[in-house]
């Protein structure tokens, strides 16, 4: 059966999935590759209630995770989304952020070492980055010695993980056709292919292809209830709105900046006459004087002032 959900691409809609605990567990899971035991949204939530020159959403979790070995440990998730390109400076003040803040050291550690919990960013992109075909990216720091050997013993260690964190880039236009693996299938519903043909904020999910998912079903009803919820269908035409003003500014910039170029290259090209003429009447000035005609017979003949000839002179 094909159902209409709403479209997770929107952060008002993504907001509205991982706010979620059940969900938030299921994506947090699916990226870590972990058993996620508990989740809790982190006292700071920053989402893009303040519009500037692009679109940014970033929401923060608390989860505690469960490794193989059974031991139990608290990571810290930022997860940043946004829909268009953006510069990597802002990604990197958010981070900085985090770094900085006193809260994300564990209790039990602030008095004794002052170590803070590890960390992973994800980043869910809207646009491709660079020739990279892999949809999912996992960038994890590795410890060297100084021949290039892998370190591994001691490691992990809490001050080492305090200092440097892993990252998770997902670029959400080359999710289609990928579903490979267990978090492919969590995120295949970002996949834009599915986007209803006549309502960009709609997607059309097939429900028989998670039949056997329960977890995945629960996504997609949330969706479903999404794409029913009025305010969330405003909020969608107002990031359509924005995105649109942008879209008009890009426009009108790219344009000025090409009127700029053409009028730079005009004045580059009417420079680069003059200094040719410029250079003629020098050598025709240096031929007359060499013959002893004065300035004045100069400017006469070459129908210039006698100002002028001196100023070429003098070049």
């Amino acid at each position: 059966m094909i159902v209409h959900a709403a479209n997770p691409i929107y952060d008002s809609i993504f907001k509205y999935l991982v706010e979620d605990k059940r969900i938030a567990k299921i994506l947090i899971s699916a990226l870590l590759k972990k058993e996620v035991l508990d989740v809790e949204f982190r006292r700071h939530e920053y989402t893009n209630n303040v519009r500037n020159d692009i679109s940014m959403f970033r929401i923060d979790f608390g989860a505690r995770v469960r490794e193989a070995d059974g031991s139990e440990h608290l990571v810290l998730i930022e997860l940043q989304k946004t829909w268009i390109e953006t510069e990597t400076l802002r990604f990197r003040q958010y981070l900085g952020a985090q770094y900085s803040d006193p809260n994300n050291i564990q209790k039990e550690e602030r008095l004794k070492h002052g170590y803070a919990i590890p960390m992973v960013t994800v980043y869910l992109l809207g646009h491709k980055v660079g020739n990279i075909e892999e949809p999912i990216l996992y960038v994890n720091h590795k410890s060297y010695d100084y021949n290039g050997h892998e370190i591994t013993q001691g490691l992990p260690d809490p001050f080492v993980e305090s200092l440097v964190h892993n990252s998770i880039i997902v670029q959400i236009p080359r999710l289609h056709g990928h579903v490979n693996n267990r978090l492919e299938e969590v995120l295949s519903v970002f996949d834009q292919n599915r986007t209803n043909e006549f309502n960009h904020h709609i997607i059309n999910i097939n429900e028989e292809e998670y039949a056997n998912d329960d977890d995945m079903l629960y996504i997609v009803r949330r969706l479903t209830a999404a794409a029913a919820n009025a305010k969330l269908r405003h909020d969608m035409n107002v990031e359509d709105e924005f995105f649109t003003a942008i879209e008009n500014r890009d426009t009108t910039i790219m344009n000025n900046e090409r009127e700029i170029a053409e009028q730079r290259a005009y004045i580059n090209e009417q420079q680069n006459q003059l200094n040719e003429k410029n250079k003629m009447l020098q050598s025709a000035i240096k031929a007359m004087m060499n013959n002893g005609l004065d300035v004045a017979t100069i400017a006469t003949s070459l129908g210039i002032t006698a100002g002028e000839v001196e100023a070429l002179m003098a070049k």
